[in-house]
């Protein structure tokens, strides 16, 4: 409760700052000042102040200052997001309220990102190229009446360039960055590469075409990397080497109100796994030697994606979007002769993947009527998926599996005055494995004056169970894991209420305040948990509909932008409460709290042509319930902060720009997760993966705009 009132306090005193200073603030309606644009959840582009949602926005400039190589470098440094790396995968995945990425969903242009396991949910960040990207846009709660099933704690739209003021634009760069203290020209350290090409052919057509490289040369820390050959199990790497190549093109022609647009992607991603264990081995050819069981995973992803844009019948518009995705990953397993670098009796096998094809369509102006919008539309998703899974007797089965859906959905906003406006909307799924859902929405958003603006929204949403959680099978060593395929969609339901002050100064400085409450319900919710004994006495483990969730969150971000300078600070408090019950004991539904800041400046000297940036983020103590033998223990995570520094400058009249910096300053590597033993004696605890340390950086770019 202390927290709540501090955050109250802190809001409250910016907003008397600008009460104060009255008599020297500009009519908002009158500033000067360029309004951020807004796509995700709009009936047409339009100004942030108009949305009825609370949106965050991250700009390009934003991920300029980070010098950002994926997604995740991106969102790392927002409240309410945690990224979660896997040093065993290469995978790296967002958590937001402590929900993890099944129940986030990820856009690209407002098309969901297929992923070996699903489509738009559990998104590998690490895999998403930042090169073409215009704008981020992030919307926070229950939006499954506009983006459908799974989009329960937020989505995240990358919004892509499809134009440009430029004839010909040409960019290309290079950045080498150290992994902790590790470096070195070809064999340590990231080492990335690309370029693009755009050109506006005429006033109606406009193409681009571009490339990424990057090699991540992994991290050893306390391994000795893939050449040791003593079996004191240090070979190998404490996060595995990775190399992606990402290749996009686009096409997009616009005359009078149609506008078309096309965009081809192609991943191609290998992560190497070397083998801790040291074997010897002996043949007459080559007599004793040195092995190791490896293997590397192969992932590649498809994309295609034609968005059509248009009016008919008198002004109605229609905005239609088809895609067709595939992303699959093959294991190769292989013999390594450690002293010869030689590699032998490879065999692959095709571990998983999803195929999709997908549309979704919108009608808008329905009514000609200034005071009220109508828009409908549909949804279509056919998600064919495969999975090798293993068996008893050691033995492995494939399982193909199709999961389909189709939506229809309807939203109103009605301008009951200029400033006070509803938005009301509804959708229907029918499903192809589960009983039909529903999702409804009601937001509201009423502006004042002096620039106050005060929004409340409240929706129910869902979330379908996931392809592993329907079809998994593991069957090792007396263990059992397996899926359910009658488990029934999770079911949310989330309130928002937030105000926000806006103020500009005859002086040109603006101040923004934002203050955020808001709740979230989750029932039936799919866990693991202990469903009997099979005939040998091994406990079998099964996803059932079993838990269920409670989060709220009080959320403060303030902005201030004087001449030059541009500085943020926010602050969330954030309680979560979760009954789980694994069959034999359950939790309590005590709420757990957390706290997190962030805050970030930059500095332009234009005289120097030259970009000061610094990036602050602490995370709190975080508690959690883990499995023990005869009951939940309560589990804490410690806190920890991150520090990024970046210096960008141009030269050339702009054409060549350089960007130096310094990752996670604080040194941050694993962290401490620590609980009581089961006899409630001492303190046990292990650590938690969450980055390598420091690193710095180096980006040359060069732009040619002409």
């Amino acid at each position: 409760m202390r927290i709540h009132t501090k955050a109250v306090i802190f809001f409250s005193f910016h907003c008397s700052i600008t009460a104060f200073s009255q008599e020297k603030v500009l009519d908002t309606t009158k500033a000067t000042t360029i309004q951020e644009v807004v796509i995700t959840g709009q009936f047409e582009p339009q100004s942030l102040r108009k949305s009825v949602h609370n949106i965050r926005v991250i700009s390009r400039l934003d991920i300029q200052n980070l010098a950002a190589n994926n997604l995740g470098d991106v969102l790392n440094q927002y409240l309410n997001i945690t990224v979660r790396p896997s040093s065993n995968t290469g995978r790296s995945t967002i958590s937001m309220f402590g929900l993890d990425a099944q129940y986030f969903k990820i856009l690209i242009d407002n098309v969901p990102l297929v992923n070996e396991g699903g489509m738009g949910n559990n998104v590998d960040l690490s895999q998403i190229n930042l090169n073409e990207v215009e704008q981020i846009e992030i919307i926070e709660g229950s939006m499954g009446v506009t983006h459908g099933a799974n989009a329960v704690s937020g989505i995240l739209n990358i919004i892509t360039k499809k134009s440009s003021e430029f004839k010909w634009e040409i960019n290309a760069f290079a950045q080498e960055e150290t992994v902790g203290k590790e470096y070195a020209a070809f064999d340590e350290g990231k080492h990335i590469q690309g370029w693009r090409v755009s050109h506006s052919i005429n006033d109606n057509w406009y193409a681009s075409i571009g490339i990424n490289r990057n090699d991540f040369q992994g991290f050893l820390n306390n391994q000795k990397g893939k050449e040791y050959s003593v079996n004191d199990f240090s070979r190998g790497y404490s996060w595995l080497p990775k190399e992606q190549i990402n290749s996009t093109a686009s096409i997009a022609y616009k005359k009078h109100n149609f506008r078309a647009y096309y965009k081809f992607e192609y991943l191609d991603e290998n992560i190497d796994f070397y083998n801790s264990t040291v074997q010897s081995g002996f043949s007459t050819a080559l007599g004793a030697f040195k092995f190791s069981d490896d293997k590397r995973n192969l992932t590649n992803r498809f994309y295609h994606n034609l968005n059509v844009v248009g009016s008919v019948f008198s002004g109605i518009v229609y905005n239609v979007s088809v895609s067709h995705q595939k992303q699959q990953r093959e294991i190769e397993d292989f013999k390594y002769r450690i002293l010869t670098d030689e590699e032998y009796n490879l065999s692959k096998k095709k571990d998983q993947s999803m195929e999709v094809l997908y549309s979704t369509g919108t009608l808008g102006d329905l009514i000609k009527n200034n005071k009220i919008d109508l828009q409908v539309g549909y949804e279509a998703v056919n998600n064919q998926g495969f999975s090798l899974i293993e068996g008893e007797n050691n033995t492995t089965k494939t399982i193909r599996k199709r999961l389909e859906n189709y939506d229809f959905f309807a939203i109103s906003e009605i301008k009951l005055t200029d400033k006070f406006s509803l938005r009301p909307g509804a959708r229907y799924s029918l499903q192809s494995r589960f009983d039909n859902q529903y999702a409804i929405s009601l937001g509201a958003r009423q502006l004042f004056e002096k620039g106050y603006e005060m929004r409340g929204s409240i929706g129910k949403s869902f979330r379908t169970p996931t392809f592993e959680e329907l079809f998994t099978e593991m069957v090792f060593s007396g263990h059992n894991y397996i899926g359910n395929e009658n488990l029934v969609p999770e079911t949310s339901i989330s309130y928002e209420a937030s105000l926000k002050k806006n103020t500009y100064f005859n002086s040109g400085t603006e101040l923004s305040n934002n203050l955020i409450v808001s709740f979230m319900d989750i029932k039936d919710r799919i866990d693991m948990a202990l469903v009997g004994l099979d005939q040998g006495g091994a406990q079998i483990n099964q996803y059932i509909n079993v838990s269920k969730y409670n989060m709220w969150n009080i959320t403060s971000s303030n902005q201030i932008r004087v001449d030059n300078l541009n500085f943020s600070l926010g602050v969330s408090f954030v309680g979560i409460s979760q009954l789980i019950d694994n069959g034999q004991f359950k939790t309590t539904d005590d709420y757990l709290y957390s706290l997190n800041l962030n805050s970030s400046v930059s500095y332009t000297v234009p005289k120097w042509n030259t970009v000061f940036s610094a990036y602050y983020k602490y995370t709190g103590k975080q508690q959690q319930y883990v499995v023990g033998q005869s009951d939940y223990i309560l589990s804490e995570i410690e806190p920890y902060n991150l520090l990024d520094l970046t210096v960008r400058k141009s030269f050339l009249d702009r054409k060549l720009e350089a960007t130096v910096g310094a990752r996670n300053l604080f040194n941050i590597k694993d962290i401490n997760q620590s609980r009581m033993n089961e006899s409630g004696g001492h303190t046990v605890g292990s650590q938690l993966l969450l980055a390598y340390g420091t690193s710095y950086f180096l980006k040359l770019a060069y732009n040619l705009n002409f």
